[in-house]
């Protein structure tokens, strides 16, 4: 996408995540590596001829990561590259984050996961920081996530709502290793960047010090 083809572009910095330290992610990636597959489900079959496996009432996990689904569908190598299809009442569990849809297609990538692409009507995500009980909530009807790169790209009417405070716009990317969100949207009328301020109990607090302050 070409932003400078936009009319709109805002860019609003969150205090949701802290930036992980390079090392750390390099060591977990390793360690990721190394972790087993966890799969639980009601059947399972195998088309030797597609070469998948497909899993009704699935429940997957490996390290953090859990996925729960009507359906699950398999599609690997040797080296458990390949790629996972979740579909119906499909939820992701990642450490302190939650996804619920209608389906999700997982990359593999030597066992480890790369990138997601999920849909819905609409898809959710929402985030609980650590140490506070601020949570961030999104909602589109398509989200697609760069693992490796900690970005979420939210399209077709997306929202995210944190503190109280909302942006709306039909493309949203959330940069979670920079605590950052760009909105972007077509200029149209019915298609603009929307955003929402609720000012905080402490800057109210503040402002109302601030103007006894001046009398």
């Amino acid at each position: 996408m070409n932003a400078m083809s936009r009319n709109t572009f805002i860019v609003l910095l969150l205090s949701t995540m802290l930036a992980p330290d390079v090392s750390t992610a390099q060591t977990a990636d390793l360690d990721l590596r190394r972790l087993p597959w966890d799969i639980f489900a009601e059947t399972m079959i195998f088309d030797g001829k597609a070469s998948t496996y497909i899993y009704t009432g699935i429940k997957f996990s490996q390290g953090v990561i859990s996925i729960e689904s009507d359906e699950g569908r398999a599609i690997l190598d040797q080296n458990n590259s390949g790629s996972w299809i979740f579909s119906g009442n499909v939820k992701i569990d990642v450490n302190t984050s939650k996804i619920e849809c209608d389906s999700a297609e997982l990359l593999f990538d030597g066992n480890v996961l790369t990138k997601a692409t999920i849909t819905g009507r609409p898809a959710t995500f929402s985030l609980q920081s650590a140490g506070s009980d601020d949570a961030t909530y999104a909602e589109a009807r398509k989200l697609f996530y760069d693992v490796q790169n900690g970005v979420i790209e939210f399209s077709e009417q997306a929202t995210i709502t944190e503190s109280g405070n909302e942006i709306s716009s039909n493309y949203l990317v959330y940069n979670i290793n920079e605590r950052r969100i760009n909105a972007d949207s077509l200029g149209v009328d019915d298609d603009r960047v929307r955003i929402t301020y609720t000012p905080t109990d402490s800057a109210i607090k503040k402002a109302a010090s601030a103007e006894d302050g001046d009398r």
